[in-house]
Order: structure tokens, then C-alpha cells, then sequence
């Protein structure tokens, strides 16, 4: 089974977020990420298997010596190989450290395969569209709606969570960060 261990923003932003992914489905144009079921989140990590209680004890003690970090997202940007469409948060050198800690903790799960998720290599971008699996003018339209109605946004990473990497994404574990 394969898992991801996920950032989430504060309510008001997450609702933005996911506003923002509902008109792609409200236009007709895409519905594959809400058919997902997923949050807004930034992926940090991901793993080929993890042994799920070792991996929630890992992450509570994670959490409980990290604070809430603001998020500023001022970008839109895409993976043209995957038509994948998303939001930027602005990052600086507490987000990526605040990663690489992560990855230090859960050194012990398998990684192979997402080195796109390892510190170094990381693209942090929340998906807000997947339309790889649409017609290619779909990509197109749904990029320039995203376009349109994007707004920069400011608000807090607050908690983050283990998910199994399923259709739809399954929720296992989530814990706020230490306030």
C-alpha cells in the first residue's frame, strides 16, 4: 500500500482552496480531483508502505515540536506531463527544513520511487485540477479558469496527516501542530 504524509491549511484557506477546485467541476471541465476526495494539502512526503502506528507515533511527536507556519500561496503553476494544475505556497528555508525534519523522522519507510517528494527535489504545489485523464483542450480550459479566478491567499499550515494512497484517499491519521 502506498501512503503520503500530507500539510493542511487553516479551515477559511482549505474552503478557498477547494472552492477554486469546484469551479473546474461547476464548469463542466474536470471532476477527477474532487472525485479524489482529498483536502487542499501540500504533499511532504510519500512511501511505498509504512507501518501505520510507528508512523502516527512519529508524526504526533513531529507535530507536537512544530508550530503552525503561515502559508502565502502567489502562484499558479502546472505539470504539463501528468495536465496537472496547481497552487504555490512561497516558500523559504523553515518550510523546506520544516520537510527535511520530516524526513529524517520517518527515515525508516521506503521511499523509492517518490524521490520527487524528497528534500532537494521537492516541488511544494497544492493540486486544484487533474485532467489527464479529460480531453487535451480540457487542461487548457480549466487552466485559464484557474487563471482567471485566482487570487493570491494568506493563511496558516496548522496540522498535517498520514493517508493511504487510494481512490478516493483515505484519511488515517491527522494532528494539529503544537500551538
Amino acid at each position: 500500500m502506498q501512503y503520503a504524509i500530507e500539510l493542511y491549511y487553516d479551515k477559511e484557506t482549505e474552503q478557498k482552496l477547494f472552492n477554486l477546485a469546484k469551479r473546474v467541476a461547476d464548469e463542466k471541465l474536470s471532476t477527477k480531483f474532487l472525485e479524489w476526495k482529498t483536502r487542499p494539502h501540500l504533499t511532504l512526503a510519500c512511501f511505498n508502505d509504512v507501518e501505520e502506528e510507528i508512523c502516527i507515533k512519529q508524526l504526533k511527536e513531529f507535530a507536537q515540536s512544530h508550530k503552525p507556519m503561515p502559508a502565502y500561496i502567489g502562484s499558479v503553476g502546472m505539470f504539463n506531463d501528468t495536465k496537472t494544475i496547481f497552487v504555490s505556497p512561497v516558500m523559504n528555508s523553515n518550510m523546506y527544513q520544516f520537510q527535511r525534519e520530516l524526513h529524517e523522522y520517518l527515515n525508516a519507510f521506503d521511499k523509492k520511487g517518490w524521490e520527487w517528494y524528497c528534500p532537494n527535489s521537492w516541488v511544494p504545489h497544492c493540486t486544484i485540477a487533474l485532467t489527464g485523464e479529460d480531453e487535451d483542450s480540457v487542461f487548457y480550459r480549466a487552466s485559464n479558469l484557474i487563471l482567471q479566478e485566482f487570487e493570491k491567499m494568506c493563511g496558516e499550515f496548522v496540522s498535517i496527516g498520514l493517508v493511504k494512497i487510494t481512490f478516493p484517499v483515505e484519511e488515517i491519521y491527522t494532528i494539529d501542530l503544537d500551538k
